[in-house]
């Protein structure tokens, strides 16, 4: 999903934005001959995302700054650990160090904050996802970081499968003028049985009407974990039960406990906080703080 040229336009973006007419503080004070080493230290445990993310933002400022990996995305890891070294011209690194950061550190809090779910329901069957509840332009990046924390990734986008909420549903009954059993299956006459289909429902007695359709999944939205439970037995193996909604670190064992396949999580991408890494510089430059913004 995020493919080097996702990682080449988005980050020369950043780069731009961040210094639009040229870093002025590198150019004022950083003598051009001057050299620097860096490592990119992590300040507190986590799981890591985004490192060739974090590469390419030196690469693509400054094709002479090395930069040597020592871990991967998906490893976890603790306070202290150097997860890379940075070697070149010193106002390069400089320039290119906040956007190297702001991408690690924010697919990293991801990751992690991913990782949490997966652990939390992993003595169940139940798989963690993301939604579409992603940064504008920035969904490659923060499904991949899903991944990296074991979570799996739901629909790409608009185009990639039907999944039908309750105003579509609105709209389709009363301009087809059929229920929702026979309105679902011409759409999905229509669409071909190669497309997966998935269907929200908030009450229980909608899931007979969507089951004769034969849908390949049903969205348990916002259901109590009675309901949860009720909703599973009715639909028994017949298409895949997706929990939406109420979802957090303190109730999805809970949900995952109830039998359904798929639990969703918004928060997972809307929600999660940057992992605190910094990047200490050393050699002519003399140490270098992450506090600014």
């Amino acid at each position: 999903m995020l493919t080097p040229a996702h990682i080449a336009t988005a980050v020369s973006a950043a780069l731009a934005e961040d210094a639009p007419w040229g870093d002025i503080t590198v150019h004022a004070l950083i003598p051009v001959e001057a050299t620097a080493s860096a490592t990119l230290v992590a300040r507190e445990a986590g799981v890591l995302s985004g490192i060739d993310v974090f590469a390419a933002a030196f690469r693509l400022t400054d094709a002479e700054v090395l930069v040597d990996l020592h871990a991967e995305d998906g490893e976890a890891f603790a306070a202290g650990d150097v997860l890379a070294t940075v070697t070149g011209p010193a106002g390069s690194v400089l320039t290119a160090e906040r956007v190297a950061l702001n991408f690690t550190q924010r697919m990293s809090g991801i990751a992690s904050l991913t990782r949490s779910y997966v652990e939390a329901v992993a003595h169940t069957s139940a798989r963690i996802t993301d939604t579409r509840k992603t940064t504008p332009g920035l969904r490659a990046f923060e499904r991949h970081a899903v991944a990296s924390g074991g979570g799996r990734n739901h629909r790409f986008s608009l185009s990639d499968a039907v999944m039908a909420k309750d105003n579509h549903l609105a709209v389709l009954l009363q301009q087809s003028g059929l229920g929702v059993t026979d309105a679902l299956l011409a759409a999905r006459a229509r669409l071909g049985h190669t497309t997966h289909v998935e269907v929200e429902v908030d009450r229980l007695d909608q899931i007979p009407a969507v089951l004769d359709a034969g849908v390949d999944t049903i969205m348990l939205d916002n259901f109590s974990l009675a309901e949860l439970r009720e909703g599973v037995a009715l639909i028994a193996g017949r298409a895949v039960v997706e929990a939406s909604g109420g979802v957090s670190l303190e109730t999805v064992a809970a949900i995952a406990e109830t039998g359904v396949d798929v639990i969703s999580v918004g928060a997972l991408t809307h929600s999660a906080r940057a992992i605190d890494l910094g990047l200490d510089m050393s050699l002519e430059v003399g140490p270098v703080s992450d506090a600014d913004g």
